[in-house]
């Protein structure tokens, strides 16, 4: 490991000791693990190094506040959705029919900033999704047996592939809001809970479409996945060591990209969208610059 780790994931049967959580916890790099079917089971995350009492007063007033959280959770599935239908007007473009599909959500879209409650909110996200995810079939270039987001457990290649990525999506937002002063814990679009870290939720419905969902369209239309590399048990399916290997070696791929910035007018890399999200959730939290979702441009 050297200064340029981001973060260490842990797949399969692995041991650690004290010595290596020390050394973990000086460099400031988390380690995210998954179990045997590759799932995620959870993270350990080292001290936060970026302490802010003014911020966390602030990310807590934001949520405390009805009227200061629902524009940011509007902003959330604003960006959400617009990166959603730029995924099908792409496919659109290349003799997909998807337009059916695309006024559905556009519809729904119109419904955003009319919406005053965080539940009504989820529920539009919810047909923006379902609508979505009807329009797979279509997209796909395999024969795959997808009617329905099923999650606990994944009941088809197709549901174990998106539980699947959208973890490491989570992972990776999980990352780099350790990297900023925000608390993890404290959300706007998803209601902070136990055992888990609501602003990377958050923050992953944004990047979903981009890292996750554009991730399953290249590897299965390319066919560097198919069903010969899931498995099955029990009523679940899960990517077998093979198809593992070859999910996560293109995600990596997709998160090492390199694309110039069109405000910044330099070159980042995808992964390193993910921190300017957060810095400019900072920006509207201490009242510099209203947020504004991520929105792809490409």
């Amino acid at each position: 490991m050297d200064s340029s780790t981001e973060a260490l994931y842990a797949f399969g049967e692995i041991d650690f000791n004290t010595k290596l959580f020390n050394y973990l916890a000086q460099k400031g790099i988390p380690v995210h693990v998954f179990n045997y079917y590759g799932y995620y089971s959870g993270s350990y995350y080292p001290r936060e190094y970026l302490n802010s009492g003014q911020l966390l007063v602030k990310q807590v007033n934001h949520y405390t506040s009805r009227q200061k959280r629902i524009v940011l959770a509007r902003a959330f599935i604003e960006a959400a959705s617009f990166n959603i239908l730029k995924n099908l007007r792409y496919y659109g473009n290349r003799g997909k029919g998807v337009d059916e599909y695309i006024s559905t959500i556009e519809g729904f879209r119109s419904q955003i900033e009319k919406t005053e409650v965080v539940e009504e909110l989820m529920g539009i996200e919810g047909n923006i999704r379902n609508t979505y995810y009807k329009a797979w079939p279509t997209i796909i270039d395999q024969e795959i047996a997808f009617e329905r987001r099923v999650k606990q457990p994944p009941d088809n290649m197709i549901n174990a592939l998106i539980s699947y990525l959208n973890s490491m999506v989570y992972t990776t937002c999980l990352g780099e809001i350790y990297h900023t002063q925000l608390n993890p814990l404290i959300s706007y679009l998803h209601e902070p809970g136990e055992r888990r870290f609501s602003l990377s939720l958050d923050m992953a419905e944004v990047f979903k479409p981009i890292f996750s969902d554009r991730t399953i369209f290249t590897i299965l239309n390319r066919h560097q996945i198919t069903e010969k590399d899931f498995m099955t048990d029990v009523n679940c399916c899960y990517l077998n060591e093979k198809g593992r290997k070859t999910v996560v070696k293109e995600y990596d791929e997709k998160l090492k990209t390199i694309i110039s910035h069109k405000k910044l007018e330099r070159q980042v890399s995808y992964r390193y969208l993910i921190r300017l999200e957060c810095y400019k959730l900072v920006k509207h939290l201490i009242g510099e610059q209203g947020y504004e979702g991520f929105k792809i441009w490409w």
